[in-house]
C-alpha cells in the first residue's frame, strides 16, 4: 500500500508531503497561498504524467524501439455536467483532463500510434478513468 502523508500548520496552505524518503512542498498560488510548491492538482497532473512517461519508456525499452524522450503536457479544468454532451454526470462538475504526447526517436507512424494507445494503460491513468472509493476516518 502507497502511504502518503499530508502536513499543514498555522502558515496559510503551506502543506507538507512526505512520500516514503521524499518531502515536498504544496501550496496554493498567490494570492491565496505563497505559491511555495506545486498545488493539489498540480500533484494529480504530475502523478498522471510521470506514470504515462514511465510507463511508455518501460514499453518501448522492451520493444527495443528507438524512443529517444517522451513529452507529456497535461492540463486539468472541469466544466458543469450539464454542459458535457458526452458524460454520463448529470450534476456538479466534470473534471477534464487533457493529455498531449511528444515523442522524440526514429518511431514509425504505427509505433507511435501504439504508444498513444499505451499512454492510457499506465496504472494512474486507470486509476483515475475507474471507479474511486475513498474511506475517510479518524486515525488515533
Amino acid at each position: 500500500m502507497t502511504q502518503v502523508i499530508a502536513k499543514i500548520n498555522r502558515t496559510q496552505y503551506k502543506t507538507i508531503v512526505v512520500a516514503g524518503n521524499h518531502e515536498l512542498t504544496a501550496d496554493e498560488p498567490v494570492p491565496l497561498g505563497q505559491d511555495l510548491g506545486p498545488g493539489p492538482y498540480d500533484f494529480l497532473l504530475i502523478a498522471l504524467g510521470t506514470c504515462v512517461t514511465m510507463t511508455l519508456r518501460m514499453y518501448a525499452d522492451r520493444k527495443g524501439w528507438d524512443l529517444e524522450q517522451v513529452e507529456v503536457h497535461l492540463a486539468q479544468s472541469r466544466i458543469y455536467a450539464e454542459d458535457c454532451e458526452d458524460c454520463e454526470s448529470t450534476d456538479g462538475y466534470v473534471h477534464i483532463i487533457e493529455k498531449k504526447l511528444k515523442f522524440s526517436g526514429e518511431l514509425t507512424e504505427e509505433q507511435i500510434k501504439r504508444l498513444l494507445e499505451i499512454s492510457d494503460k499506465c496504472p494512474v491513468n486507470k486509476t483515475l478513468t475507474h471507479e474511486i472509493k475513498i474511506e475517510t476516518s479518524i486515525l488515533e
